[in-house]
């Protein structure tokens, strides 16, 4: 994280940042390790946190704000319907895009709400190689999830200051600090295009160890004299 950090630059004096949190082993991960940083860094910064609940039945809204008043962090919950409303008749847009779309706008308004300037989210590694083969197979372009990128005329920044993490040292990470584990209510989590993109990039990481490094690598490295013209 510290590398990722550093490389773009995106935590500085003053800042005020707002964590969006999912639940999952990703963003209390990095709720933890920001909190964590600031007790042997050289800068000043404060951490807010929200989650975005998407109206699912089976939701864990009030035990992940529980378990955040137990640990030391304050999480604001926001209940809303965008999660039924995504997979309704209403709705002609893949859900997973609405849903996600919905609840970034809402994040973007608390942070606002907040006077925060940044907005961090949990997104590692492999999320960043999903969504480029995501953007690839399903929107036709090459692009993917960026570490740090501004918003609204620089008025926010996001970050993702576990973009150089691998998914599998989070997890160990996030066991050995005995997180909780909280269940996904969607039921679109087993069946979406990410989950078919993830598994498709499990078997080739399976074949050849190298193969997650190197696409890693390569977005950085484009040669596009040898891409096609538009």
């Amino acid at each position: 994280m510290g590398k990722a950090l550093h490389r773009y630059q995106m935590i500085s004096n003053g800042d005020r940042i707002l964590v969006g949190v999912s639940g999952g082993a990703d963003s209390l991960t990095l709720m933890w390790m920001l909190n964590e940083r600031l007790k042997r860094v050289p800068i000043n910064y404060e951490l807010f946190a929200a989650y975005i609940d998407p109206g699912y039945e089976g939701s864990f809204g009030e035990s992940l704000e529980w378990y955040g008043n137990k640990i030391g962090f304050s999480i604001r919950v926001e209940y809303t319907d965008y999660g039924p409303l995504a997979h309704s008749p209403v709705n002609r847009e893949n859900p997973c895009f609405l849903c996600s779309r919905l609840r970034r706008k809402r994040l973007f308004e608390i942070a606002d709400e907040l006077g925060c300037n940044k907005l961090a989210l949990g997104h590692n590694k492999d999320d960043i190689i999903e969504t480029f083969f995501l953007n690839i197979c399903y929107a036709g372009e090459i692009s993917t999830m960026v570490p740090s990128q501004t918003f609204f005329q620089e008025r926010f920044t996001v970050i993702r200051p576990l973009a150089f993490a691998d998914e599998q040292l989070i997890r160990k990470f996030a066991k050995d600090q005995k997180f909780p584990e909280f269940i996904n209510p969607c039921p679109s989590a087993n069946t979406s295009k990410r989950k078919e993109i993830e598994t498709f990039l499990k078997q080739l990481y399976r074949a050849n160890r190298k193969v997650k490094g190197n696409i890693f690598r390569a977005m950085s490295n484009v040669k596009t004299d040898y891409l096609l013209k538009g």
